[in-house]
């Protein structure tokens, strides 16, 4: 059978078996198979580099084979030795009847518990590892690969990476000195705390080549929605006057950008998305928002459906007044982008939602509030208390302090046609709070002084904020595969606002400047 007729057979069953599998099935292993065309991409500019040498293959997370389908294309007779690993036994054996009489090893079970001998060594890595988040590692799970990771590279990963950074720095046990490596994996290393590791173990324990980056409008995956990087690197310590090849865009052998970055910029960036992408340095002036404003995420209620109801829920259930705290809808239904309010705060031009939370012991509550106990049962009775959020609180149906803030931005969000921006900020003229599809901005005390004698300068802080420009917010977050945009609080407090001073300066006195 010819290679091109196994790949295109390959193809179909790889398919076939995706669709047996559910979406949550997939998501907690990991399971989205790399494109045949991307596949043979990245491993054919891997032959660029590996030109007239024997090659002896490896790829942890095998699948049906994408890779290595690719690499007896790209390198046909010079592969002297391929070595595979996949967990799942489904993918595993149609993999073996698929590669029957090439030179493939392909082992049936978990790479991260097995230890290469001298001769399993390898000269090419590519691997396209499972991408499973961390919350879909158990504690065991974390503790394990946690000291495998450590002990091999001294370095501690955190609690918050996926399995895919334990993959990288855990197959350097496998390759042989001035290896190859190939990595497909998503890009939000790059731009987060949790990313330390994986970018320390790329600038400090092996030399880093080339990195390139898609366009997270263009996912490269049909069923997962993210934002993807290959990088290429060898198993040799780096020198510090190394450059990296970063492209960006369109393909690796045709990307839309390209630049060379030093080592020792990665070395000291915090974000790599934007020095990749040669994007202007934004944050040279150190006075941000945060100078200005506490900003906090809005309220995890543990189970919105029963904490946060509308009028007819709460008249229905007899929820007595006193529980109740307005709070807003989520941002797509909110049609302005001001909250107004009645003469007792509740907000009028969006939807009437209300939070429920109480203080008052379990005792009390069954005395004195019979209808609320009831509703309390109920919650008891669907195990809404035993959920992860309200089991850490005492007692489970109280919630966290968020009072009304005066302004707020969504968190999460795609640039549309009506909208260019991701994000909106949002000025709250109402003692309405906010779950947390929100970041609540609450002023510091100069600027909170100021605003409360002087109305005006409230609306005129809201219309500042609408300015700030969206590739500026764009900038300071992160972005995932289908242009999905989202702001983390220190993100957003972290925007330089210079413009925003400047505009306002007029509005304060000198002795407000220095308060503020």
């Amino acid at each position: 059978m010819s290679q091109e007729t196994l790949e295109k057979r390959r193809v179909e069953l790889q398919g076939t078996l995706d669709d047996s599998r559910s979406q949550l099935e997939r998501n907690k292993l990991g399971q989205f198979a790399t494109p045949g065309t991307l596949a043979r991409d990245i491993v054919g500019y891997a032959a660029k580099m590996l030109s007239g040498v024997k090659i002896r293959f490896l790829d942890p997370a095998f699948g049906t084979g994408s890779f290595y389908s690719a690499l007896l294309a790209e390198f046909g007779e010079t592969v002297e030795k391929a070595t595979g690993y996949e967990i799942d036994q489904s993918y595993a054996e149609i993999a073996r009847e698929l590669w029957t009489g090439t030179r493939l090893n392909l082992v049936i079970g978990d790479f991260t518990e097995a230890n290469p001998v001298k001769e399993d060594r390898v000269n090419l890595v590519v691997c396209n590892p499972p991408y499973v988040r961390h919350h879909h590692l158990s504690s065991k799970q974390k503790t394990r690969l946690g000291h495998e990771v450590e002990k091999e590279t001294g370095i501690r990963l955190n609690g918050l990476s996926g399995f895919y950074c334990y993959y990288v720095l855990l197959t350097g046990k496998w390759m042989k000195d001035d290896a190859l490596a190939c990595w497909l994996v998503p890009s939000e290393f790059m731009d987060v705390n949790y990313g330390f590791g994986l970018k320390k173990y790329l600038t400090e324990k092996v030399t880093l080549v080339k990195i390139h980056r898609f366009d997270p409008q263009e996912v490269q995956f049909n069923d997962a929605y993210v934002s993807s990087v290959v990088l290429f690197f060898k198993n040799t310590p780096p020198r510090d006057e190394n450059v990296i090849e970063a492209t960006y865009g369109g393909t690796l052998s045709n990307p839309n950008k390209a630049r060379l970055v030093s080592l020792r910029e990665l070395r000291t960036a915090t974000k790599w998305t934007s020095l990749l992408e040669n994007h202007n340095n934004m944050h040279s002036n150190r006075t941000t928002l945060g100078t200005l404003f506490r900003i906090k995420r809005g309220l995890a209620t543990g189970s919105n459906e029963f904490f946060i109801l509308n009028e007819e829920q709460v008249r229905v259930n007899g929820i007595p007044k006193r529980f109740l705290t307005p709070i807003l809808p989520m941002p797509r239904q909110l049609k302005e982008d001001e909250i107004k309010a009645d003469s007792e705060g509740n907000p009028t031009n969006v939807p009437k939602l209300f939070l429920v939370s109480c203080d008052l012991d379990e005792k009390e509550v069954e005395l004195a509030y019979p209808s609320l106990w009831n509703y309390l049962q109920r919650g008891v009775r669907q195990k809404i208390n035993e959920t992860y959020l309200c089991k850490h609180r005492s007692p489970w149906y109280s919630q966290e302090k968020r009072p009304a803030p005066p302004y707020l931005c969504s968190y999460i969000g795609r640039s549309t046609k009506q909208r260019d921006a991701p994000f909106r900020f949002i000025l709250n003229n109402s003692n309405a709070t906010a779950s947390n599809s929100y970041l609540l901005l609450y002023p510091k005390p100069g600027l909170e002084n100021a605003l409360i004698t002087r109305r005006r300068l409230r609306e005129m802080v809201w219309r500042e904020l609408q300015a700030i420009p969206s590739s500026e917010l764009i900038y300071a977050g992160r972005v995932y595969g289908g242009g999905l945009h989202k702001l983390e609080p220190k993100e957003l407090a972290n925007l330089p606002i210079t413009n925003l001073l400047a505009n306002l300066s007029d509005q304060f006195s000198d002795d407000e400047k220095t308060e503020l």
